[in-house]
């Protein structure tokens, strides 16, 4: 698969930082993984602001100026934080490279372009996936992108166990839940007919109660 305009840009700007700037080398390279496998995405409700995922894909951090991360609490550069600007950097310096040659005649007629804007655009990566969550009482569509399928299903199930799928109601204080009410129907008999014996039951009264049953051998059956 050859690689994508982004990923080539970010290849590109990478080697020259490296080679301008020797000391941050190692800071370029951890900044350029973390993009290169997927782990580096715009907020799906706010596109400044950076979700970077961690190495073992079990926490996200929220990059926008500063980073969630416990390095980013104490004022603290860290690689989410400078992942996050590689990114942005990378896709405003794409944006800057779009030909720009039709858009007098769009203007001239009067005519917007309502087509995503670039700074927003994702790098398309190898492995994708689509989830609908509810998050603070609203539906949204998250997309989760990597290179590799294994740590794409890991990032999924963090982000699942975030958001967990919303459970009905629990029964009032009183009332049998669904599955207790549909236990008690399949187990109730046919009034005035035992299921065990196949006989004829007698309506009995006592203390106020009713209930049917009918004589055995051993004694008084209900029907259970």
């Amino acid at each position: 698969m050859a690689p994508t305009p982004f990923l080539q840009t970010l290849a590109a700007e990478v080697a020259r930082m490296q080679a301008a700037h020797p000391e941050r080398e190692g800071e370029l390279a951890r900044a350029s993984a973390l993009i290169l496998h997927g782990l580096v995405v715009p907020s799906p409700t706010d596109p400044a602001t950076g979700q970077v995922l961690s190495s073992d894909a079990q926490t996200t951090y929220t990059v926008n100026g500063t980073c969630s991360c416990q390095a980013g609490q104490h004022g603290k550069g860290c690689k989410h934080l400078q992942a996050w600007k590689l990114y942005q950097y990378v896709v405003g310096k794409l944006a800057a490279q779009e030909p720009q040659a039709s858009a007098p005649s769009s203007q001239a007629s009067g005519e917007t372009s309502h087509g995503p804007d670039a700074s927003t655009a994702l790098p398309e990566a190898p492995a994708s996936v689509n989830c609908h969550l509810t998050i603070a009482g609203r539906q949204v569509q998250l997309t989760l992108r990597d290179s590799d399928e294994g740590r794409l299903l890991q990032r999924l199930a963090a982000v699942l166990a975030q958001y967990p799928a919303p459970q009905p109601p629990a029964p009032t204080q009183g009332q049998p839940s669904p599955q207790q009410h549909n236990a008690a129907a399949m187990h109730r008999p046919v009034t005035g007919f035992c299921p065990v014996h196949n006989v004829a039951m007698q309506e009995q009264h006592k203390n106020g109660r009713t209930w049917w049953s009918h004589r055995t051998a051993d004694g008084w059956c209900k029907g259970r």
